[in-house]
Formats: structure tokens, sequence, C-alpha cells
């Protein structure tokens, strides 16, 4: 522990950089962006080269190599300044097209090195996913570099996706808080899923954090904070991502264009009575203030908009899933004329689709919202709260 009473934490990849012969024999490919960085935030691609690793290649998710991507993009940088490494861009690549691009780079073993948030809809544990699944179809062996999850890892929240559900916000059935870090998701992936889509498991391996616990959020690991993609600038927006991300699926702006993306919720239409009907509801661990903003780009971009901010007064008893669905049908309930669902291009050809019913993983969300019912009971995990993967994944106490 640090003189400032923090929990001291080395990610996996600061365990590789001192043993890069962890990640085993043969050309490496890192599956990485700006969040890649040793605890000192040293990138850690160079800082594998220095230390000896045969590191090949470079793979970037969605945001791109650099994080410059807003939300469903990628950037086209095709090398690496920094090391000179072919950059390979994986965003919306999944399946034969996948494939084709391992067998190209002509790596042995990836390496994956991303923070993720802890939510089922953050796209970078599917670029997980994905990559494990043509590892396994082509023979390439997967190494992930572990990193803590930012919301700790006692709670999870929400229901398993429903198969019919499934897109790149969701893939398999997983809760919408997961409560895992990526090598415990991982574990379990390749127990479950990995053999199904793949036919037969991936050779993993994962490199454990070292100091971390289930208690342990991101202000006590001692570690930096590197804003995983650009709306998640904070901690504190990684807390209240796993519910508020869910308006994205509505006609309700939260957040993306300001200066506190999913911490604060608006929209045209919002008047005075929301935030007094939200602090009614007394849920735990958050108050609501009212406010207005303006968004400077994405949904009413540059309009006046009414809502309030989420002020997380107890991490601890806070519940963003819950909290969210709340503050859900309680703007469908206020102002049933203007509130909408956003729909969208489902995925792989599937036709027009609610992407609410996406992100939360069935359509059941909708249906109950819509219908005046008290949707709650639908925020119930499967398991009790850090064990719906079961004890067997799990890499810390």
């Amino acid at each position: 522990m640090s003189s400032d009473g923090r929990v001291v934490v080395a990610p996996g990849i600061a365990r590789l950089h001192a043993s890069p012969g962890l990640a085993g024999p043969g050309r490496l490919g890192l599956v990485t962006n700006h969040t890649g960085v040793l605890p000192d935030l040293r990138p850690a691609a160079p800082a594998l080269l220095e230390a000896g690793a045969r590191l090949v290649a470079l793979f970037g998710p969605e945001h791109g190599l650099h994080g410059t991507g807003q939300a469903g993009e990628s950037e086209d940088a095709r090398s690496d300044p920094a090391t000179g490494l072919p950059v390979h861009d994986t965003y919306r690549r999944s399946g034969a097209r996948l494939d084709e691009l391992l067998l190209h780079s002509g790596v042995d073993a990836l390496v994956y090195d991303l923070q993720d948030v802890g939510a089922r809809f953050y796209t970078y544990v599917w670029t997980m996913f994905d990559l494990m699944v043509s590892a396994a179809r082509t023979g390439v062996r997967f190494v992930v570099a572990d990193r803590p999850n930012p919301l700790g890892g006692l709670v999870s929240e929400g229901p398993l996706l429903e198969s019919a559900w499934a897109s790149f916000v969701g893939r398999t059935p997983i809760p919408v808080r997961h409560g895992l870090t990526c090598g415990e998701l991982a574990r379990h992936l390749n127990a479950t899923s990995v053999p199904q889509v793949a036919g037969a498991a991936v050779d993993l391996t994962v490199v454990e954090a070292t100091g971390w616990r289930r208690d342990t959020d991101a202000a006590a690991t001692g570690l930096p904070w590197v804003a995983p993609s650009p709306n998640i600038p904070t901690p504190a927006t990684a807390t209240v991502y796993p519910g508020t991300c869910l308006f994205e699926g509505t006609n309700v702006s939260e957040g993306r264009g300001t200066t506190q993306p999913f911490e604060i919720v608006g929209a045209p239409y919002i008047d005075a009575r929301f935030a007094p009907s939200l602090t009614e509801l007394a849920l735990p661990g958050v108050h609501f203030r009212d406010l207005r903003f303006v968004p400077t780009f994405h949904r009413h971009a540059g309009r006046p908009l009414r809502g309030v901010q989420l002020h997380i007064t107890d991490r601890e008893a806070f519940a963003p899933v819950r909290t969210a669905v709340a503050m859900l049908a309680t703007v469908r309930r206020l102002y049933p004329d203007d509130f909408a669902w956003h729909t969208t291009d489902g995925p792989e050809g599937t036709g027009h689709r609610h992407f609410i019913d996406l992100l939360w993983g069935s359509d059941r969300l909708r249906h109950a919202v819509d219908a005046g019912d008290d949707p709650l009971p639908l925020c119930d995990p499967p398991a009790p709260p850090g064990r719906w993967a079961g004890d067997d994944v799990l890499l810390y106490p």
C-alpha cells in the first residue's frame, strides 16, 4: 500500500515488460491503444521492444490506436511512428475477415492490453472475443495482460444477454455490469462461447495483475487514470456509464458533446418536473441536480437541453444500472408524447432494430417501460453479486 493509503497495483503488462518470456515464444502482436501503458505511463509497445520482446505488429480497436476516434469510429493509421510497426485495424472486422487479418500479420501470439470499463456494451471486450475466436481458428495463441476492473469486482447488475439480440455491443450472455477483469472474462468466454463459435477453445494465457482485490475500484489502485475512450474521461464517468449509456437507445442526450458525458442527461422536452421526480425515488448513493446544457456535437447538438446531473454520494451503495433504468421509466412516464426509442440498423443484416434492445440484451426492458410496469426487477443479476460466471474463472480475492 502506498503512503497515501492507495493499493499499489501492477497490471499484467508491467509483468510482461519485466519478463517478456511470459508471453511465450514466437512473433507477438499487441492488441492495444493509448491505454496500454506501464504504471509510469510509458507506452507498452516501445517498452516491450526495448525489453527484448519479439513484437512485430500492433492491432487497434474502436477509437483507434491513439484513441482519437469518436464512438463508432477508428483511425486509418497503417504504421506506428513510435515503433515503426504495422498497425492493423480490427474495428468492424470479425469472422473470415479477421481470420485473414491475423494470418496476414504473421503473428504466433496476440497479447491483449486494453483498459475495460466493466460494462457489456463497451466494445473492447468484444474485440477481445472476436480475436480469441479468430486466434482459435488460425492457431494463434492468445495472451491477456490483465488490468483491474475500474468498478471493482464484487458486484454485477442486469440480465444475461439473450442470443437473438447479439451484436458488437454484446456478443454472448454476460450481465450488463459484469464485475470481471478482462482476464477473467477471457477465461469465461474460452470455456463457453469461443468453442461454440470457433469449434475449439483458444490457447489462452492470462498474465495476472498483482496487488488488485475485488473490493478495489479505480481510485484505490494507485494507477494513473487514462481515459479508455474520448467519452470516458474520468473514473466518475466510468462509475455511471454502465447505466446511463442506456440513454443511447433513446432520444435523450447522454451528455456526449459536453465535458461530463454520461454524468448528465437531458432533452429539449424535459422540464422542472424531472429532477424532483427522480429525487422522490430515493435511489441509493446518488443525488440528482437540475441543470441546463448545450451539447457541442452528437444528439441535440447546439440545442438548449434540460435534465439532471448524477452526483454520486456513496460509490458502494450506488447501482448504475438500476439507477438508469429508473430514470428511463421516469422520462417515459413524464413525457410520453416526446420520449422515443432510437432505432438502428441491426447487426449482420438483421434489419431495423431498437438500439435499446441491443444494449439491454433483449426487448424486455423496452416493453416493461412502455407498458408502465416496474422495470427494476429486470436489473437483478443472474447470480449473487460477482459470482454469475462461477468461482472457477475468478483470479483475484
